[in-house]
């Protein structure tokens, strides 16, 4: 098998497959720290746009460990695909306390589930699913480790001319979905110090796949001539492959209580600058609307990058391989990252 590291990248990548093998492409130091990781894998919300890849680097780098993907499977080919590629799967509602009782307790927990866009239509949900469902979660898998996804919305809008917040910053949620993400780090962190479970909160910045993320909506809007919205001007990304890696060398490094770790690229860069550059690869000169505000939801990675080094993919490679993509018109998620959005309104 073929590792994933800086000099093995290719210049372009041809199809879903091949993107799909590449963000499950296990790096060494991912596969050393899950040899040295006791016990086998659950991942709950498995079904999202992230789990399926972060299942398959999980069995890839650690084929002898038993990984197990819990999701609703609303969609049945996600489930074959899984399946496939060695990942157990079960069906289940995590807001059924009952059938969350009967997964397999393993050793090791990532929880991925959680709901954002559409939370204005539907606010109880969100806070259901962001809330309620992690407090089942803890207290059914309380003497296993679990890393939680979160968000950067949980923080203030930083300085654009700074480093970002680091972990300790207090939260500052701007709209009803990010004061859910709070909510639901505060209901990990609550277990946590009732019994004792050691946990990481991971708190992701925009993870990047070719067929959606920051890099694939400005690339579009270039592309298409449509205007570049600079409402929020920088942004901070990181290869979903790089954050999927991260999230489970995270089990390695969990404390008690549970604490955050911020998940994203060395460095912030602004849209501007990333439009331009897409501008470049399509010989286009992109249009903007709006204007660069000072502040932004950029966060320092200082931390991440002390536990598990720089990611590998840097953000060059990303935006030649997003450009490519694009001009060869190759599959796209008709899912906007919406990061624009300053109001909090998803």
């Amino acid at each position: 098998m073929e590792l994933l590291n800086s000099d093995s990248l290719p210049p372009h990548l041809a199809n879903e497959d091949t993107l799909e093998e590449l963000l499950s492409r296990p790096s060494q130091p991912l596969i050393d720290d899950l040899e040295r990781l006791d016990g086998d894998i659950l991942i709950l919300g498995v079904g999202g746009k992230v789990g399926p890849t972060l299942a398959r680097l999980a069995k890839r780098a650690a084929p002898t460990k038993r990984i197990v993907g819990v999701a609703r499977f609303s969609d049945p080919e996600v489930r074959k695909r899984l399946e496939a590629w060695g990942v157990e799967t079960i069906a289940c509602d995590l807001l059924d306390r009952a059938a969350v009782a009967a997964l397999p307790c393993l050793p090791n927990v990532i929880y991925m589930a959680g709901k954002k866009f559409g939370t204005a239509d539907d606010p109880a949900f969100t806070w259901a699913m962001n809330t309620h469902v992690p407090a089942i979660v803890a207290e059914t898998f309380a003497q296993s480790r679990i890393t939680a996804f979160s968000t950067l919305c949980v923080y203030p809008y930083a300085p654009v001319n700074g480093e970002g917040w680091e972990e300790a910053v207090a939260p500052e949620p701007v709209g009803e979905y990010a004061n859910s993400c709070v909510g639901r780090e505060r209901i990990f962190q609550y277990f946590s110090q009732q019994h004792g479970t050691p946990g990481r909160l991971l708190r992701l910045n925009y993870a990047i796949d070719m067929r959606y993320g920051v890099l694939h909506d400005v690339a579009r809007w270039v592309r298409a001539g449509e205007p570049v919205p600079l409402t929020m001007g920088h942004v901070n990304v990181i290869w979903q492959g790089d954050a999927s890696s991260q999230a489970l060398r995270a089990l390695l490094h969990c404390t008690t209580p549970t604490s955050p770790v911020n998940i994203g690229g060395p460095e912030a860069t602004s849209i501007r600058a990333l439009a331009h550059a897409f501008g470049e690869r399509f010989n286009q000169t992109p249009r903007f609307v709006g204007a660069e505000a000072d502040t932004a939801w950029i966060n320092s990675t200082a931390q991440a990058q002390q536990l598990f080094g720089r990611p590998i993919v840097p953000l060059e490679t990303m935006i030649d391989w997003t450009a490519d993509w694009s001009e060869r018109g190759l599959p796209a998620y008709t899912k906007p990252t919406h990061f624009e959005v300053r109001d909090g309104r998803f």
